[in-house]
């Protein structure tokens, strides 16, 4: 079975991380705490979803350096930021960093649980954007390469004839070849298609080799 999403609190204040783990699992949610970033670096494996609740200055790794071990690790967890006043540029820092939300103590425990409800609420969404693109990178590997070349061309907003001239193929050609990509990709209308070209920045890629 799946685990159910979990927060993860780390923080040095041995007596906010219990008043953190009381006010969360109040709301039925899921909690583990942590005294240190290396403490949670080494329970925590890529792949676990919930969020990151995360205080800013702590002994050893700090907030902003753990945040910045994940990035570079590229474990995507959303990340939200508790500080005390005088923390606050450096938690702007980190929300130039891709945290979610921060929170100054003394918080508000309704704002922070419905930023944690948000949070989690994000990881789920990109984990399923993570499962299309994942989805969409194997049916793209079965297309021949000439298919792929169509794909792009199609999804670019080329006409057949205008396909059939750059290939130096026939127009029926092109319709097999564009049939096919529809069935290997899975896609009911062209609309489809270019959302799964977007995804995979196949647009993208074309338009800067036209520049």
């Amino acid at each position: 079975m799946t685990k159910p999403p979990t927060v993860f609190v780390v923080d040095d204040d041995q007596a906010m991380r219990n008043s953190l783990k009381w006010l969360i699992e109040s709301v039925s949610m899921q909690v583990e705490t942590f005294e240190s970033a290396d403490a949670f670096i080494k329970s925590y494996y890529p792949g676990r979803s919930g969020c990151l609740l995360l205080d800013v200055r702590m002994p050893g790794m700090s907030g902003l350096e753990l945040q910045e071990y994940l990035r570079a690790n590229q474990i995507a967890i959303p990340v939200i930021i508790i500080t005390g006043h005088g923390d606050v540029p450096m938690a702007v820092r980190a929300m130039k960093s891709g945290a979610v939300d921060f929170i100054e103590k003394p918080f508000n425990d309704e704002l922070l649980l419905e930023s944690i409800r948000y949070a989690l609420a994000l990881d789920v969404k990109q984990r399923d954007m993570q499962k299309q693109r994942a989805e969409i990178a194997t049916r793209l590997a079965r297309l021949t390469p000439r298919e792929h070349e169509v794909m792009v061309m199609v999804t670019n907003g080329k006409a057949n004839k205008e396909i059939a001239s750059s290939l130096g193929v026939s127009a029926k050609t092109v319709e097999a070849h564009r049939a096919r990509v529809m069935e290997k990709m899975q896609a009911n209308s062209l609309a489809e298609l270019v959302r799964m070209a977007i995804s995979a920045n196949l647009t993208l890629s074309e338009s800067k080799s036209e520049e």
